[in-house]
């Protein structure tokens, strides 16, 4: 039930975003950032700033069991992609979201009901890092109120380096995929090189400017 109801508050607040977004036509970039501040300030209000522990062993299996051998963040992390690249590249709505990304006022004028697709999306989003938070949440094998400060910077780095276009329209999950491997990498190098953490958020960041960059030249050059 816990489960569940994590899942349902990362929803809520992907649907919360999403109305604010695609019904009141609030900038994207504040509402995510304000929605943001809220759900850590309500965090740390119930927690009183400290961890919860004391969790059932069993709640470990999705951040250090597995499946058939492999580990279940694995599992899950496969899962997600192939649904969201079913649902992205092998149905009408993947091809709306893309258009809305494109040009919203063209999808507009085909007919796409661009406020409902738009809502979904959040939704789903809200629901995707609900997902993240109950696997960290079984790896740390307790409820850490400051855990996940940063993560949205390698959420952007992933996907910038794996092709999306910040301004929309274009991108994969397949190459999500590839820029979040990449990262990854990135990151453990670094770590195993000793390089302090604040000089990788340097490279992180210049990673993306780097990436907006390269994607913009292209765009021109079409």
């Amino acid at each position: 039930a816990a489960i569940a109801l994590g899942l349902g508050v990362g929803l809520a607040f992907g649907l919360f975003n999403g109305f604010f977004v695609a019904y009141a036509g609030m900038p994207p970039i504040i509402v995510t950032l304000a929605t943001m501040g809220i759900a850590r300030g309500l965090g740390l209000i119930y927690t009183g700033g400290y961890p919860i522990d004391g969790l059932p062993e069993a709640f470990t299996f999705f951040g250090r069991g597995n499946v058939l051998g492999i580990q279940t963040p694995v599992v899950i992390m496969l899962l997600v992609f192939a649904l969201a690249y079913l649902l992205l590249d092998h149905t009408p709505i993947g091809r709306y979201i893309y258009a809305i990304g494109g040009n919203e006022e063209a999808a507009r004028l085909s007919g796409v009901r661009v406020s409902r697709y738009k809502l979904l999306t959040y939704a789903l989003s809200g629901l995707m890092c609900s997902i993240a938070g109950l696997v960290l949440s079984s790896r740390l094998m307790s409820g850490q109120p400051n855990s996940g400060i940063g993560f949205e910077m390698d959420a952007i780095a992933a996907v910038v380096m794996g092709g999306t276009s910040i301004t929309g329209g274009r991108g994969s999950i397949v190459g999500t995929l590839i820029g979040a491997l990449m990262l990854g990498v990135l990151n453990n190098g670094l770590n195993m090189m000793g390089v302090s953490p604040y000089v990788q958020n340097i490279i992180k960041g210049l990673i993306i400017l780097f990436a907006i960059y390269i994607s913009r030249e292209r765009r021109k050059r079409r």
